[in-house]
């Protein structure tokens, strides 16, 4: 047993030493990574395990809780789901409105960030805006050590933010800011159609 668990942490250890750095790339530089490559290297070198977990990142995880086995995926999930519901409250509110928050106690700043959001007149820079609120979250989530399984997770989670906003342009961000916040008040799963 003692083989096979040193073997997979160096499966995982070989994993992280190829993953080109995310950190700082500019809005126009080419990813140094496709979410293609990253999933081949994660299939190959992760246990059965940590690939079930890989298969639930996802930025629109379900309403309601459902455990992912990662901590740090639940907690991204639930930073998620605290940032929609506050987005369909405020938003309700300003249209005068009902909506179920679920007895669902919201931070505070997830309220500010919306008010924000509601306020800002270019869908496409509300998208922004939100991303850029969502990797802030993500970077609170970072694991102090690079060479575990929760950071391959947060890399992945990374990635697939930085390729969202990249996928928008302005009438695809229109269109994706009305999907989410019409999402948000008819209660369902929240994915932005890209």
């Amino acid at each position: 047993a003692y083989e096979r668990g040193e073997g997979i942490i160096m499966a995982e250890y070989y994993l992280i030493s190829q993953l080109p750095s995310l950190d700082g790339i500019s809005e126009n530089a080419p990813l140094p990574i496709s979410e293609e490559r990253f999933t081949e290297l994660c299939n190959r070198f992760l246990g059965k395990k940590a690939q079930n977990e890989m298969k639930k990142l996802t930025l629109s995880p379900p309403k309601n809780f459902e455990s992912s086995g990662s901590a740090l995926i639940d907690s991204f999930n639930e930073s998620e789901r605290n940032l929609r519901f506050a987005l369909g409250k405020v938003r309700a509110e300003k249209m005068k409105k009902p909506f179920d928050t679920e007895n669902r106690i919201l931070p505070v700043e997830y309220i500010k960030a919306a008010n924000t959001v509601i306020e800002m007149e270019n869908p496409i820079e509300a998208e922004k805006y939100l991303n850029r609120y969502r990797l802030e979250i993500l970077e609170t989530l970072r694991p102090m050590d690079s060479f575990s399984k929760d950071y391959i997770f947060y890399y992945g989670l990374k990635l697939k933010l930085i390729l969202r906003i990249r996928q928008f342009d302005t009438k695809a961000g229109e269109e994706a800011y009305r999907n989410i916040y019409n999402s948000i008040l008819n209660g369902d799963r929240l994915e932005a159609k890209q």
